[in-house]
């Protein structure tokens, strides 16, 4: 008998060791500056009415697991970069300092995870020393090579950004992330295929029962979202891709509620 139960728990403490439990994370929508008017509706979603508008929030996300890691979704802009100006954003704080509402410290941060390289989204990556930087492998070498050839006209990038990342990169602390459907972090996976710049992408966080889709620019608003419709092509590479993605999405998130846009105030209504 002895020698029974002493095999059981061999087989137990193996099984334990071998399947461990998955991480659970908590997410949290972080508010650092808004725009100081509404914006019309139809600048950002295709076929929208004339006479709607919208008003836009500057937002990144804090992912908080219960295996201590502490990931940012975006990292925000620094006030004085350049093209804030045309954007008057108004009640800014700096996205280091947002973290102090939830009790957390720029050094805390383990990861920041770039949707895209756009200026509003990844300004205020040097604000974390101690995380590492996941970014799509074509997003940032468009963003740090072709996209400053003569006649390309990209819009929304900026060359000290493009400093910052090289300098990260160089020091060990960038991953490039190749491609779609990738888990990049046990709990975390992020999926392309909106375009939004070259190759920009989502972030699918399991929060236990429920699947989170943090789309940042990949759903700039709800009404995209709530008809379907593209951005305008201003805002995406592919206006075809960017209506799959959203009904990719809709597959993945444990409810359509869990598809959080990149930048509609609404977010703070519907999440109060």
């Amino acid at each position: 008998m002895k020698k029974s139960i002493l095999f059981i728990s061999i087989i137990l403490a193996f099984t334990v060791k071998v399947f461990p439990q998955s991480p659970t994370y908590e997410v949290y929508a972080l508010r650092y500056a808004s725009m100081r008017n509404p914006t019309p509706t139809s600048e950002l979603s295709m076929h929208a009415p004339k006479n709607d508008s919208v008003k836009l929030d500057f937002i990144f996300w804090l992912i908080k697991g219960n295996n201590g890691k502490k990931i940012l979704v975006d990292a925000g802009f620094l006030r004085d970069v350049p093209e804030a100006k045309d954007f008057e954003p108004e009640n800014f704080g700096r996205p280091d300092s947002m973290l102090l509402k939830v009790g957390l410290r720029a050094e805390n941060i383990t990861d920041i995870i770039l949707s895209h390289p756009h200026w509003d989204h990844m300004d205020g990556v040097g604000l974390f020393p101690n995380a590492h930087i996941w970014i799509q492998k074509e997003d940032f070498n468009y963003f740090v090579g072709a996209a400053w050839q003569p006649g390309v006209g990209e819009t929304g990038f900026n060359k000290r950004d493009v400093t910052k990342m090289i300098e990260l990169n160089l020091a060990g602390k960038v991953t490039l992330v190749n491609g779609d459907d990738q888990e990049i972090i046990p709990g975390i996976k992020v999926y392309t295929g909106s375009r939004h710049t070259f190759n920009s992408q989502y972030v699918l966080v399991r929060t236990g029962a429920d699947r989170i889709i943090l789309a940042s620019d990949n759903i700039w608003i709800y009404y995209s979202l709530e008809h379907m419709v593209s951005a305008p092509t201003s805002g995406t590479f592919d206006t075809i891709g960017y209506v799959k993605a959203m009904q990719r999405m809709k597959t993945l998130a444990s409810n359509v509620k869990y598809i959080i846009p990149g930048h509609d105030s609404k977010i703070f209504s519907i999440f109060p």
